[in-house]
């Protein structure tokens, strides 16, 4: 098996999930400068870490999604999901909004992070939702008293947020001090408001008496004020309108072109710190205004139909625009000439720049990093140009695009972050498209019954079962999924055997079935829903629902605790137990399904606790409750002892969950990089291994040496631990620490790991390989101590040369990497040598959508 490994591969095309459209992008914004320094504009001498990414989606989803390498440097993964926040259903998000939970804790440099971040959403309806990102459920709502939410946006201080109604007003809600609260009410106008953007604050400075007085501590406060002066809307009504924020009256008026009488709707506005305004509107017009006279500076014909949504660039020299024919325009302020000979100053205008068409459908929402910050010229904020920024867009075709978006420079050479090119600027560079979502907070939503030969996959509010009969041999090249799935006769490959619709508070985020087909299990953020599958006479399934199971987990649960919902699933082996967690108590529980009825066996609480955690990490040294030895796990010279148990407990969510093929081992791995190891025989907690730098991606368990886990990385890094000694093994250490740059460095993050289970029970003498997979790759790797054994120095030199001169190969002899499968949604081994390939094409997904837009030129091919 280390030169080559002969499959039969049922490739699957049958399981019709299908992800949900991208409606609205945003990150966080960056603290307001301090007032006090005004002798020279704030800058950012040391880059930026990348901040949290948040992803709204048409069925009500909101997926966060962190940087998978170091939080300042460069990754070819970009952006993972970490978690996914579940909406009620039916619902949708039309528009998304980071504040700052509390602005004065954080300084100008500092980048916010979940913790520092207040998330809002609206989806078309009159109720603003502000999510718990750590519970991953609504924290509170609040009725815009105006009729359905158009738009919102929040002011540079993170103390108002704006919202545009239904009604033709303008509502602001007060945000300070952690609270949602209704503050005022603006004029209200005979049409909608479709866009809002706030102008640039106004500093306010300490007054004389104050400071003759010696009041130092009144005057800080005063320096650091800023005052909101105005905001700008646009309308349903052909035209954009200025408010003053202190009067809530409109100040003045900007009309727009029409055609054939018909209005024009204004779709978004920005400002910019010199307070020109930027509108887009169903024309594909884009224009510049002067906000003193309020008159038009530049008019552009940047698209072929509506524009939907703009970005500014992070300095406010650079503006982006996209819409319905899936364009995004780059639009740049240059230099035109010296208008004044005395003075030396430039007079400057905007151009356009370039278009790139990057969308296969319609783009919805824009968003760059690092994020624009409208603030008065002598307060501009100032970024290194050494790292190009990022901008970020996604639409209808359901995946989120990321490209380097800097300016042509001679000074210094430019870093992508991506990794894609050499070339950052927007014009030149090659963009990224992440792979689109193949389940909730990164976990696939297929899941595969071996024994059964089952393949399920759940959806928003439903669950679908196929079943893949045995036949002959299938080899790499047979494609019997490519046709119509009508088209096949009687004794086709394949079979659907059961379909459900589910009533459900929110969408689904969460499944499992057993080995054996015996068992199902899903659930929402609310109720976990387990069913038993039995066959008639007519070989037909039969679905027969636990009802009392919500019950007998509330026993276990804390009264205050009402949500019996589970974030992850996984049956034994043998079928005879499920391990769950708990979507809203952080607890982790074993339950047996062997008797007339589930019976909870133990519930474990350790991923509560927070004094497994020091400044985010365990200290090397430390040990409570046979934890494992730091010395041999980590370099980390520091040690402390652990605090003690705190009565609060923490919030986490345990994402990820693996059982060992013997049915003794459990590990599960929570959004705050811990992982807990747990012994099904005994029923007791193990250990606890030390916290990485990211959140553990994917775990799983060697078939062929049941104690040996591995642990996969957003970044495509990988640790191995034996369980039975406590110990990450010095070969593990050295495979790991020599993985091939083709398998690091791919632009997918891991999804998954499977094992041939012939390999599993084969002789000493084959290493053992398992295939990891991400969306567009399955990679081949000997996972074994004599494996590790057999790289020498040398070759592991000699590879590493190779694969920097040779990018499409690599000497070492049991790597594979195929990349003719995409995008893959699940994969997995049904028998010894069968694999099956569960994928789920864009040109599949696309085809249920309406025609995207198009416009035939003359000449054109």
């Amino acid at each position: 098996m280390g030169e080559s490994a002969t499959l039969a591969v049922h490739r699957c095309r049958f399981v019709d999930y299908t992800p949900s459209a991208i409606t609205a992008v945003a990150f966080p914004p960056l603290p307001l400068p301090s007032i006090s320094d005004k002798s020279k504009s704030p800058s950012v001498k040391q880059p930026l870490c990348f901040g949290t990414l948040a992803v709204g989606h048409a069925n009500g989803n909101i997926d966060l999604c962190e940087w998978a390498g170091e939080r300042d440097q460069q990754s070819t993964q970009a952006w993972v999901i970490r978690k996914t926040l579940p909406g009620p259903h039916p619902s949708k998000v039309d528009s998304l909004a980071f504040v700052l939970r509390y602005p004065d804790d954080l300084t100008a440099d500092d980048t916010p992070s979940c913790s520092d971040l207040r998330l809002f959403s609206s989806g078309g309806g009159s109720d603003l939702l502000e999510w718990d990102v750590d519970r991953a459920c609504v924290k509170r709502t609040i009725n815009s008293q105006g009729g359905s939410i158009w738009c919102m946006a929040a002011n540079p201080a993170s103390s108002l947020l704006a919202l545009g109604c239904e009604d033709g007003s303008v509502r602001l809600l007060s945000l300070v001090n952690d609270t949602l609260t209704h503050y005022r009410r603006f004029d209200r106008l005979k049409c909608r408001v479709l866009s809002i953007a706030w102008g640039p604050p106004i500093p306010q400075y300490p007054q004389k008496k104050n400071i003759d007085r010696g009041h130092d501590s009144d005057s800080d406060d005063e320096e650091d004020t800023w005052t909101d002066a105005w905001l700008v809307t646009g309308s349903s009504d052909s035209s954009i309108r200025k408010w003053d924020v202190a009067t809530g009256r409109v100040v003045d008026r900007m009309g727009m072109d029409k055609i054939r009488g018909e209005r024009t709707l204004v779709w978004t506005v920005g400002v910019l710190g010199d307070g020109t305004i930027v509108s887009g509107d169903s024309l594909g017009i884009v224009k510049f205004w002067d906000s003193r006279t309020c008159t038009q500076l530049h008019s552009f014909q940047g698209h072929g139909a509506d524009v939907l949504c703009l970005a500014i660039g992070p300095e406010g020299n650079t503006v982006f625009t996209s819409g319905v024919d899936q364009k995004i325009t780059l639009f740049s302020l240059v230099k035109t000439g010296n208008s004044d000979n005395t003075s030396g100053t430039f007079t400057r205008r905007w151009v356009q720049s370039c278009s790139r068409r990057m969308h296969s459908h319609d783009v919805r929402a824009l968003a760059t990093w690092p994020p624009y910050t409208v603030l008065p010229s002598s307060h501009k904020r100032r970024f290194p140009i050494e790292i190009s920024p990022i901008l970020a867009s996604g639409g209808l075709d359901m995946s989120v695009v990321v490209t380097p978006a800097a300016l042509p420079s001679t000074i210094v050479k430019v870093i992508n972050p991506l990794s894609t090119s050499a070339h950052c600027t927007f014009e030149d560079s090659y963009h990224r498209r992440l792979a689109y979502s193949a389940g909730a907070s990164g976990v696939p939503a297929v899941q595969v019954a071996r024994k059964a030969r089952l393949i399920s996959c759940i959806r928003d509010s439903g669950v679908s079962i196929w079943r893949v009969k045995a036949g002959p041999s299938i080899n790499d090249d047979t494609d019997s999924q490519d046709a119509d799935p009508t088209h096949f006769p009687e004794s086709a490959a394949w079979e659907k055997v059961l379909e459900m619709d589910l009533n459900v508070h929110t969408n689904l985020v969460a499944s499992g079935i057993s080995d054996d087909g015996r068992w199902l299990v899903v659930s929402d953020l609310y109720e976990t829903k387990l069913f038993s599958l039995t066959l008639d006479a007519q070989d037909n399934h039969v679905v027969r629902r636990i009802r009392d199971f919500s019950s007998i987990l509330q026993v276990h649960l804390p009264s205050s605790d009402t949500s019996t919902g589970g974030q992850a699933f996984r049956f034994t082996p043998d079928s005879s137990k499920l391990v769950m967690s708990t979507m809203a108590s952080s607890y982790v529980l074993v339950i047996d399904l062997a008797g007339e009825k589930p019976r909870v066996l133990r519930r474990f609480d350790q991923h509560r606790s927070k004094n497994s955690i020091v400044h985010d990490r365990v200290i090397k040294g430390c040990k409570s409750d046979g934890d494992v030895d730091m010395v041999d796990a980590t370099n980390n010279d520091d040690c402390s002892v652990y605090p003690q148990k705190s009565s609060t407990p923490a919030v986490v969510s345990i994402l990820r969950m693996s059982i060992s093929p013997d049915g003794q081992w459990l590990a599960t791995s929570d959004d705050h990089a811990r992982t807990h190891i747990f012994n099904l025989d005994s029923i007791q907690h193990h250990s606890v291994l030390p916290t990485f730098a990211k959140p553990t991606q994917v775990l799983a368990f060697d078939p062929r040496q049941p104690n040996i886990l591995i642990m996969a990385f957003p970044d495509n890094s990988l640790q191995v631990y034996n369980v039975e000694s406590r110990q990450f093994p010095a070969w593990g250490k050295e495979f790991c620490s020599n993985l091939p740059k083709r398998f690091t460095h791919a632009h997918d993050p891991v999804l998954g790991v499977a094992f041939d289970i012939a390999s599993a029970s084969g002789s000493d003498v084959v290493p053992q390989y398992a295939l990891f997979w991400g969306s567009t790759w399955i990679c081949k790797l000997s996972v074994s101590d004599s494996a590790s054994r057999s790289l020498t120095k040398k070759r592991r030199r000699e590879s590493t040369k190779a694969s920097s001169l040779l990018p499409t190969d690599d000497t070492r002899g049991d790597l594979r990497i195929i990349t003719h499968y995409r995008p893959i949604l699940y994969l997995d081994f049904l028998a010894s040598g069968e694999l099956v390939v569960v994928e789920r094409p864009l040109v599949d997904v696309l085809s249920h959508l309406p025609p995207a837009y198009f416009k035939h030129k003359y000449g054109a091919s």
